[in-house]
């Protein structure tokens, strides 16, 4: 399985294929990227070769050290957050959960933080990279839900709400060329203290409880199925190396290249929504099943 690429087969075929292996696996992990929330609107970090596309995110280290970097996110963050919280579950998103309805799928480690996958219908799902929807204190812990914070913000920068950014990943936005020390970032009501989504934001380590669970299930899997991913990232990639290590099929449905080839024994070069809906087709799967909407 490991050694030679595998070899990138055209949609439909390797929707066939890709239903065949799965249909026969018995149970199916799931590891989600950025390409399975494209279609609903939020672009993705990289080009087909695995390149970013953009600058990269700012880093937890910047965030941390510097009021002006908070600013500078916080303003893209609030400007960026509507088309987030108006994102609706796309195909892709849609066929997994149809797929752990019936039975085909058990779990799914997701490195998307928008909670598209849940809305779709799917239970059993880890968020690797956190929940954009949440925010917490960092000095006193206290939780608060992204929308009042929204609030918040918009009620402290009504000025900013005039501005049409280009959208970016994961609610963010590109704002070049204005002052961000005139933003106002929001503090924790309770204490006074700092506000950080509750994402692993670049540069910050997941959760060790939450990486230990990830491979536990792993561990009970008898394949891997990986959708939207270029896998550039280690965080994802881990559970790729660990899954061939452990003689276990590695399925790969992904627009372009991804560092997970020679570990696959099977890689469709795809838009994954096509594919995934093809696959249902072939597996006799009805894709609105487990949808929420």
């Amino acid at each position: 399985m490991s050694g030679a690429a595998a070899t990138p087969l055209p949609t439909r075929p390797g929707a066939a294929r890709l239903a065949e292996r799965l249909a026969g696996c018995g149970h199916a992990l799931a590891l989600t990227g950025a390409g399975c929330s494209t279609d609903s609107g939020i672009p993705d970090y990289r080009d087909r070769c695995g390149a970013w596309k953009r600058k990269p995110p700012v880093q937890i280290r910047e965030f941390l050290r510097s009021s002006r970097n908070r600013k500078r996110y916080w303003a893209r963050s609030m400007l960026g957050w509507p088309q987030v919280a108006g994102a609706c579950p796309g195909a892709s998103h849609r066929a997994l959960a149809a797929l752990e309805a019936h039975g085909l799928l058990r779990h799914l480690i997701t490195q998307n933080v928008d909670g598209l996958h849940q809305r779709a219908g799917s239970h059993a799902v880890t968020d690797l990279h956190g929940r954009l929807d949440r925010v917490s204190c960092l000095d006193c812990g206290a939780p608060w839900p992204r929308r009042t914070v929204q609030g918040w913000l918009e009620d402290a920068n009504p000025d900013w709400l005039v501005l049409e950014p280009r959208r970016a990943p994961d609610g963010d936005v590109d704002l070049e060329g204005v002052d961000f020390d005139a933003f106002r970032e929001p503090h924790c009501p309770s204490c006074g203290g700092l506000l950080k989504p509750d994402v692993v934001f670049f540069g910050e380590n997941v959760a060790p409880p939450v990486v230990e669970d990830c491979f536990r299930r792993l561990q009970q899997a008898d394949v891997l199925l990986v959708v939207g991913s270029s896998l550039m990232v280690w965080s994802g990639y881990r559970f790729v190396r660990a899954a061939a290590a452990q003689g276990k099929p590695v399925l790969i449905v992904n627009r372009g290249r991804t560092r997970g080839e020679r570990e696959a024994s099977l890689v469709v070069d795809g838009d994954c929504a096509g594919v995934l809906s093809a696959m249902l087709t072939y597996l006799g799967v009805n894709a609105g099943e487990g949808f929420h909407g």
